[in-house]
């Protein structure tokens, strides 16, 4: 009801998907908006939601009859309830390969889901992640012009100011997931909304692909990384705290990772002359999800929490991240930090290069704390490093880094 109002940005990119690929997956976390999105997409055709038993038994009889007796295109969503539905996929699709866009499937991620697309859809199977709000559908601006100055096809000095500071924290307060963001003037709906979505996570969702898993030590262990997101993850810390093997610990990273809750960062480590830390960070990728975990209900108690700028720090990573997904650039994603403590919050790796990225909460960052990006751009032979903060203006720093406020991505 509430999500027809709000344009998604990725619509776009999953139209030209269609056109040239068979079958294109949204796959991503639960409650996204994924559903709608399909119908914005494809209001006409057959559509199947796997959720309503009727549809899923369909399915399950003979996925193959269903499929070519159905008017294409074909909507089926949860695809990951349905095993069987990948093969028959294959079949239909090689009688007729040449024609694109008869198929869009949407998933909640599950190891079982991405080997069932990788077995049987390989070559046929576009996959685009479907994340919570971004920032300009939140407020439904036009699109950014940041992603051109990453990519090298526009000065960063040629921004405009977007958002103001309050905007931008009233969204890292209650994150994009729709309904919440939506109905967020409603401060009960909030919190009610997300332990009801917490619960059903690990009730439902984890109980359903991980059967043998204990659920109580899970539920835990994802509170307890409410805490340690943004920094880096101590499996022998969590092990000793949850009273798990670190080899648990593993799966139960895998498992955050996998169902699109979590966002794993590696090290930078190509090319570098310094001793670095090779332990992975990460943060929870949406921060109403993640402030709802730390108890904070309010901008003051966000802004006020020891975690702030740990926070504000994943939250303006996802922003960067999820719309380089949304227009389909390829990139990797990394962090980097040196023994002696040196240290940059992200290292995007794009076609045009490498591009270091420093983020702070303040409105002023002294010149020494510019000291480990400047070093890393000279060193890599970067075009330019960015800072991003909550400063009033763009402007060059240095010879190499550029500040851009957050308003202005």
């Amino acid at each position: 009801l509430y999500m027809a109002y709000v344009s998604r940005s990725l619509q776009s990119s999953v139209m030209w998907l269609l056109s040239r690929f068979p079958v294109v997956a949204l796959l991503g976390a639960r409650q996204t908006g994924k559903s709608t999105l399909v119908k914005q997409v494809l209001p006409q055709g057959s559509h199947f939601d796997l959720e309503k038993q009727g549809d899923l038994e369909r399915i399950n009889a003979d996925a193959e009859f269903v499929l070519k007796t159905a008017t294409e295109p074909i909507a089926i969503d949860e695809a990951q309830i349905a095993p069987s539905l990948f093969p028959a996929l294959r079949v239909i699709v090689d009688e007729k390969r040449e024609k694109n866009g008869r198929f869009l499937l949407t998933g909640s991620s599950s190891p079982d889901l991405l080997n069932n697309i990788s077995e049987s859809l390989a070559g046929r199977i576009a996959i685009i992640e479907v994340s919570s709000f971004d920032w300009d559908e939140a407020f439904e601006r036009e699109p950014s012009k940041f992603i051109d100055v990453l990519e090298n096809k526009a000065s960063p000095t040629s921004l405009n100011r977007r958002f103001s500071i309050e905007e931008l924290y009233e969204l890292c307060l209650h994150g994009g997931y729709p309904d919440p963001w939506l109905q967020r003037i409603d401060s009960r709906f909030f919190s009610l909304w997300m332990e009801n979505y917490f619960t059903t996570y690990i009730q439902r969702d984890i109980r359903t692909l991980f059967p043998n898993l204990k659920l109580e030590a899970y539920r835990r262990f994802v509170r307890m990384l409410g805490f340690s997101s943004g920094n880096i993850i101590n499996a022998a810390s969590f092990s000793r705290s949850l009273d798990v093997s670190q080899p648990t610990i593993k799966t139960y990273m895998d498992i955050i990772q996998g169902t699109w809750v979590w966002q794993r960062l590696s090290p930078f480590e190509e090319n570098v002359t310094k001793r670095i830390v090779k332990t992975p960070k990460g943060y929870i990728k949406d921060t109403g999800l993640l402030n709802w975990l730390l108890k904070l209900a309010t901008v003051d108690d966000l802004i006020c929490h020891p975690q702030f700028g740990r926070i504000w720090e994943g939250f303006v990573i996802e922003h960067i991240l999820r719309s380089l997904r949304n227009n389909l650039i390829p990139f990797d994603a990394f962090y980097y930090r040196t023994k002696n403590g040196a240290e940059i919050d992200l290292v995007l790796e794009l076609r045009t290069g490498l591009i270091p990225i420093e983020i702070k909460s303040g409105g002023h960052t002294p010149m020494k704390q510019l000291k480990a990006i400047t070093e890393f751009a000279i060193e890599q032979d970067c075009n330019f490093g960015i800072l991003i903060n909550n400063a009033e203006k763009i402007c060059w720093l240095n010879k190499k880094i550029v500040q851009i406020p957050a308003s202005y991505l």
